[in-house]
């Protein structure tokens, strides 16, 4: 098996603000495994928070490269590297050459259902709360919505501006560890106002524990404060959905395993994105087929997006065979 590794730069359309972040590109790494004439891919972003960046999940790969050119497959590599973005890039990457290999598309072998369109949540940025508000207008095909909040008092004003735009639209907030249990407390009544649905790590990891005695009307997902299949037992009571992301958990594989578990923990669950081409959503689409809520609209965000590309129609998300885990030998 021959391993090609590459970075790339995707420009954003326009600055993503979140707490503590402000966003104008999405660096990733692109992984090509060929054997013969088969040739599978998996993109990764990393995750920033955790200091994830192209050249360390690089050097995580090279590491290990000797294993993989030997012919290591999917179930060694939990073995070979810790979750995140350089495990998600190689996962995803073995399941399409699998699929490939195997002559059967990547939703066989995971032994799920044909994919079926997804309703996906539509990003807005930290903003204005009128430029919030005009963003969620021009999202006109948007059924669901999710607001990036900063635990900042003007979250309230943006919530608002944003419901009065789009009365239609089932809503979310992700604070991205923006708020304590005491800010949140006093931001609870603007959302309930708003008809907010679901607020997204309103709180730090370390502050979670605070959750259970808030006692929130609106359900709560955690997403810094799970990142793969062991995090799963602390979460219980202090969520009411977890936030599953192939960067973070380590690919498909781990994805997939964490739906499942979820689950029957009496969890809702969710898939999200850490940014990325339709290359990275793809994989996530399958593990939308077993998840309540999907946010998987990073490509929107990019100023320009690979092809073949993922479909956003009626605030329908759906996946083309041919761009990634399809049953056949391509090459991109």
């Amino acid at each position: 098996m021959e391993i090609d590794v590459r970075v790339e730069h995707l420009p954003l359309r326009a600055p993503v603000r979140i707490t503590g972040y402000t966003f104008i590109e999405v660096p990733v790494i692109v992984v090509e495994l060929r054997d013969g004439e088969y040739v599978g891919r998996g993109e990764a972003a990393g995750i920033y928070y955790r200091n994830e960046s192209p050249q360390r999940m690089m050097s995580q790969i090279e590491a290990i490269w000797p294993v993989l050119e030997a012919g290591g497959d999917r179930s060694m590599l939990a073995h070979l590297l810790l979750p995140g973005g350089a495990r998600n890039a190689l996962d995803c990457a073995l399941w399409d050459l699998d699929a490939k290999r195997a002559g059967k598309p990547a939703w066989q072998l995971a032994g799920l259902e044909a994919p079926i369109p997804k309703v996906t949540t539509f990003t807005l940025g930290a903003d204005a709360p009128d430029a919030m508000a005009e963003q969620a207008r021009a999202w006109s095909q948007a059924r669901a919505l999710k607001l990036k909040l900063t635990g900042e008092p003007i979250d309230a004003e943006r919530v608002r501006a944003v419901r009065a735009a789009r009365p239609d639209v089932w809503l979310g907030v992700d604070a991205n560890q923006g708020y304590d249990v005491g800010s949140l407390r006093n931001m609870l009544p603007a959302f309930v106002e708003a008809d907010v649905r679901l607020i997204e790590q309103p709180v730090p990891p370390a502050l979670d524990g605070g959750l259970p005695a808030l006692q929130s009307p609106i359900p709560i997902a955690g997403d810094e404060s799970v990142l793969c299949l062991a995090d799963l037992p602390r979460c219980v009571g202090r969520f009411d959905a977890i936030n599953i992301k192939l960067d973070k958990c380590g690919g498909l594989t781990e994805g997939l395993a964490m739906a499942r578990v979820a689950k029957r923990l009496g969890f809702k669950v969710m898939v999200g994105n850490m940014g990325g081409s339709s290359l990275a959503m793809a994989p996530g689409f399958l593990l939308a087929q077993l998840c309540d809520l999907v946010d998987l609209d990073g490509p929107l965000v990019l100023a320009t997006d690979r092809a073949p590309r993922v479909s956003y129609e009626n605030g329908h998300l759906s996946c083309p065979d041919s761009l990634w885990g399809a049953a056949v030998a391509t090459r991109p």
